[in-house]
């Protein structure tokens, strides 16, 4: 979503080859959603191209700053979640986006010193400025693409931190609604639930219109242009990227809502992303 980030993720946006096939060669003709992310977050790692449809987002939605933040809370939470109560020392952060601390790693490892990460994006920029960050022997960075789910799963840097023998949680923050209908979003969800064992996690969160008048349709189209359409989808069609794994409580809600640390300010815009955490019971 994300994070409207990248299917790389966020899995996203580097563009495909002639065949259909995840490029990641870096494209700046066009916003890609990763830098566009950055953007909202107030960051510098983008282009006047990614600047530009990120401003005209913020005119048809503009609570989406808010709801980005809002977004990377729940990820900070849901990450604290999984390390602390579910007792998962190893993270798969599918569609991680430019580092923006605190980072997966460092939220995990306040927890539980020594939780191994591997982060995974199809944007070579996303990937260079997370190498130079991550030098460490617990961490990964790999150049991947979440439309390409096996390879992500076989991938030898993602295989040299994540023992998929072991409790995995695997993170698809703001990522899987720049996936189409024609991409087969089930199907690339499913293919990495099942690579999980008992005691495992998905993390999701997921971009809706459900929440606004206009559905945030004309939000959704400043991403035509861009390496990846933003796909919004309802409730229902949400949760059931989850399968069969069980919603810790509250279940799917807003973001805002997923046991925040602070009540929201009264008169608060709606953020429109839901969110959820689900084990993989035996």
């Amino acid at each position: 979503m994300t994070s409207p980030t990248s299917p790389s993720t966020d899995g996203s946006g580097g563009g495909t080859g002639d065949a259909g096939t995840p490029s990641y060669t870096i494209d700046t003709s066009k916003p890609h959603p990763a830098r566009m992310y950055d953007y909202f977050l107030g960051g510098k790692d983008n282009y006047e191209v990614d600047q530009e449809a990120a401003e005209q987002f913020m005119k048809v939605a503009p609570e989406v700053r808010d709801g980005v933040r809002a977004n990377r809370y729940f990820m900070h939470r849901a990450v604290r979640h999984v390390v602390a109560e579910g007792g998962v020392r190893q993270i798969l952060d599918i569609g991680t986006g430019l580092p923006t601390p605190p980072n997966v790693h460092q939220i995990a490892r306040a927890v539980a010193p020594g939780t191994r990460v591997a982060y995974v994006d199809n944007d070579p920029i996303v990937s260079a400025h997370s190498r130079a960050l991550m030098d460490q022997d617990d961490t990964s960075v790999v150049l991947a693409d979440l439309r390409d789910p096996r390879g992500i799963l076989d991938h030898p840097e993602v295989r040299r931190v994540i023992d998929f023998d072991q409790p995995v949680a695997v993170l698809l923050v703001a990522i899987v609604h720049f996936l189409s209908e024609a991409q087969d979003p089930d199907g690339i969800v499913a293919t990495l639930r099942d690579a999980l064992p008992t005691g495992s996690y998905l993390v999701l969160s997921h971009a809706t219109g459900d929440l606004h008048e206009d559905h945030r349709e004309d939000a959704a189209a400043v991403y035509r242009r861009a390496t990846a359409s933003m796909n919004l989808r309802h409730h229902a069609r949400i949760l059931d990227f989850f399968g069969d794994f069980t919603l810790v409580e509250p279940g799917l809600v807003t973001v805002t809502d997923w046991r925040p640390d602070e009540p929201r300010a009264a008169g608060a815009p709606p953020i429109g992303i839901y969110g959820g955490v689900a084990r993989k019971n035996g």
